[in-house]
């Protein structure tokens, strides 16, 4: 019977003499996801350090692999590595927040648009799919699951417009809004949670009619209205704080 590495249920393969680097890619890889997940979900405040001793212990790992996963989450704008001083969470000011949300608004525009002009039956198919399993888990208030299909989605766009500088680009902004992108579906107590439904269904829509001009319209639209919900959640303690 495989052991497992402490907490995460990743199995421990046994000693080969090929294969070995796959196997490390692939836990790697799991490191980098659930170190990602710890980090967009909110665990550690905006601003806060990353606790490395107690990251290691919930992962069952060493620093070292834990250090290389948090080189990946720095280079995707999600944490900032401080010299000999480890690494904290990237805190957003508001400013950041519109300039970041309107580049990504304008980004995914243009890839609804090309994506209408180059996307197959099939890929639309797989993008309802997804449409479907992500209305569910929002059914069940299934926080973690809506987000990562919802990504899925939007990922899946910006691949169809077969624009690999446009993909690249997207890639960039899209890890350094990620954190806040999750968090601001907990605006306005939910409301914004079925807005964003109601707007996959409109691009969902469009896409299937391969209305490109709707499209582009709907997803900066789309943007425009979670950047506000971004910015709300953003300044909700300060508005909330006792006087």
């Amino acid at each position: 019977m495989k052991s497992t590495i402490p907490n995460t249920g990743v199995p421990i393969a046994p000693p080969a003499t090929n294969g070995g680097d796959r196997q490390e890619a692939s836990l790697h890889g799991e490191i980098l996801l659930r170190l990602r997940d710890y980090v967009v979900e909110g665990n550690i405040p905006e601003g806060g350090r990353v606790p490395e001793r107690q990251l290691c212990e919930m992962l069952g790992i060493s620093r070292t692999p834990l250090r290389e996963a948090l080189k990946v989450l720095a280079a995707e704008g999600l944490i900032e590595l401080l010299p000999n001083r480890g690494a904290r969470v990237r805190q957003l000011s508001q400013r950041d927040l519109e300039e970041l949300f309107d580049v990504m608004a304008g980004l995914e525009s243009l890839a609804g648009r090309l994506a209408c002009e180059a996307i197959t039956d099939a890929e639309i198919t797989a993008i309802e799919q997804l449409h479907y399993g992500m209305y569910g888990r929002y059914l069940h208030r299934d926080m973690h699951g809506y987000f990562q299909a919802n990504q899925r989605i939007h990922e899946s766009i910006v691949a169809a417009a077969r624009n690999e500088t446009l993909k690249t680009a997207y890639a960039n902004f899209a890890g350094r809004i990620r954190r806040v992108r999750y968090s601001a579906n907990f605006a306005r107590k939910r409301q914004r949670w079925a807005e964003a439904m109601r707007e996959h269904e409109a691009i969902l829509d469009a896409l299937r009619r391969r209305a490109a001009s709707e499209l582009s319209d709907i997803l900066f639209q789309h943007l425009r209205n979670k950047r506000a919900a971004a910015i709300e959640h953003l300044t909700e303690p300060q508005e909330n704080a006792p006087a």
